[in-house]
């Protein structure tokens, strides 16, 4: 193996190891990689010279239309948490299943997949429901772990539910790589892949781990009543008509605006962006008769910004990491070690989804997309027989496990920073097992069945 190789392998070890040691991410991304170009051009491996790529290359991400999406989406989520949607929906659905063993987290199960359509953000969905979930389901006496890992499970909907910030990014970088591998192979007029074919990918197998979350709960209602118990009737509830014309005011606004916005970008209407754009207006108004926006405007802007400056600042990060990869020619180690593993196609897409699994204990999903992605994509995208869209939602899924698998599952700590103090750390851990199981088991039925990811991108575009 080449030195200049031994010395990439080197710098993505050292990354990792600085990460699980808790040293901020794009500044970590981004000074270990500087500081091995250094050392490559210093020992001759290496042409420090190929950093003057950079500018250009952060120049294309902050004018790339598609990442405008970001922070217009981030927007909408953040001013729907601050608009008491999830209150007036938990309240309303509790009433209408409530009355039934295991209604109440139906009927969360219900509600946090809608914030997860709204919102597209696990950190805002997991404090959410956190704050407003776990009390009333402690209070009807659910059982602590049931409670902690249901609501565990359904925050990280956001992570696979359109318009989900993971599925922009994701998208993104997978066009790039999608372009890259054709044109490796002599295609010069490259097919595509972009944000509304994985918004299209996502929907069936986002429902599908729904229906099996809710035929969790269910049989646990069933066989273990006393873990799920049916909450008692309020006389002074709403019943008959009136909770119908409830439940009609809290559902059509958010069901309307997610419509709008997945609609628009489903149907060619708009891009995502411009669709992004229709999300945050509609949010805004939404929230204007909620709650005062003179009151919620600057948090709801400030939180944006943070959450924005983020994402983007590990991007560039991840640029300069994927420059200097290159350069000490890590993308042909990749390409050979992938093509060269016994087994073939199926056999590289399952080392790159056991390593995306393994690296969700110490990286990020934005680390990993932006990172991993951009190494391992292109050479599995050469390969025959691999759909981007499917590889594309493999990876998101796979990326949504790695968000609630112990003991490292970021919402696992969002859950843990706002949990009631009865819920302890092994209450969440253990409570969520039994949906990272199911995450897994969906897992392996994409992997069987690809078409549950292809065939609506198919219907609606012919890919």
């Amino acid at each position: 193996m080449p030195l200049s190789e031994i010395i990439a392998i080197g710098m993505v070890v050292t990354v990792c190891a600085a990460l699980m040691a808790g040293y901020p991410v794009a500044l970590t991304l981004a000074g270990l990689s500087l500081a091995f170009a250094v050392f490559g051009h210093a020992i001759g491996v290496m042409n420090f010279a190929i950093l003057g790529a950079l500018p250009q290359r952060i120049f294309g991400v902050m004018t790339n239309p598609t990442l405008l999406a970001i922070p217009l989406f981030i927007f909408m989520g953040v001013m729907l948490e601050r608009s008491r949607v999830a209150e007036e929906l938990l309240e309303t659905m509790g009433r209408l299943f409530g009355g039934l063993c295991g209604g109440l987290g139906i009927s969360v199960i219900v509600v946090g997949t809608l914030l997860a359509a709204a919102k597209g953000v696990v950190g805002a969905t997991t404090v959410t429901m956190g704050l407003i979930v776990l009390p009333t389901m402690l209070r009807y006496g659910y059982d602590k772990r049931l409670a902690a890992g249901t609501v565990a499970a359904t925050a990280t909907l956001a992570q696979i539910f359109p318009p989900a910030t993971v599925l922009v990014l994701l998208g993104d970088q997978l066009g790039n790589a999608y372009q890259a591998a054709q044109l490796s192979q002599g295609i010069f007029a490259p097919n595509s892949v972009n944000v509304s074919d994985l918004f299209a990918g996502a929907l069936l197998p986002g429902f599908a781990l729904v229906i099996l979350y809710l035929a969790f709960v269910i049989a646990v209602a069933i066989f273990r009543p006393a873990a799920a118990p049916a909450m008692p009737a309020d006389p002074n509830a709403p019943r008959g008509l009136a909770l119908a014309r409830k439940l009609a005011q809290v559902l059509v606004a958010p069901v309307a605006l997610i419509l709008a916005v997945l609609g628009s970008i489903l149907f060619g209407i708009a891009t995502p962006t411009e669709a992004a754009s229709i999300g945050a207006v509609g949010a805004i108004i939404l929230a204007a008769f909620k709650t005062d926006l003179r009151g919620v405007m600057m948090p709801v802007v400030e939180k944006t910004t943070q959450i924005t400056s983020m994402i983007f600042l590990i991007l560039i990060g991840a640029t300069l990491f994927s420059l200097v990869f290159r350069a000490l020619g890590g993308d042909d180690m990749v390409n050979r070690a992938l093509g060269n593993l016994p087994g073939g196609v199926s056999a590289a897409v399952l080392a790159v989804m056991l390593a995306i699994f393994l690296l969700g204990f110490v990286m990020d999903a934005f680390e990993i997309i932006f990172v991993v992605v951009p190494i391992v994509a292109p050479a599995l995208l050469k390969m025959p027989g691999v759909d981007p869209v499917w590889l594309g939602i493999m990876i998101a899924v796979n990326l949504q496990t790695s968000y609630m698998h112990p003991p490292l599952g970021p919402t696992l700590f969002y859950l843990r920073g706002v949990a009631p103090p009865e819920i302890t750390t092994k209450d969440i851990y253990v409570g969520i097992i039994p949906f990272v199981l199911i995450q897994l088991f969906a897992l392996v039925v994409l992997w069987f069945v690809p078409g549950l990811a292809t065939w609506l991108p198919h219907a609606l575009y012919g890919k």
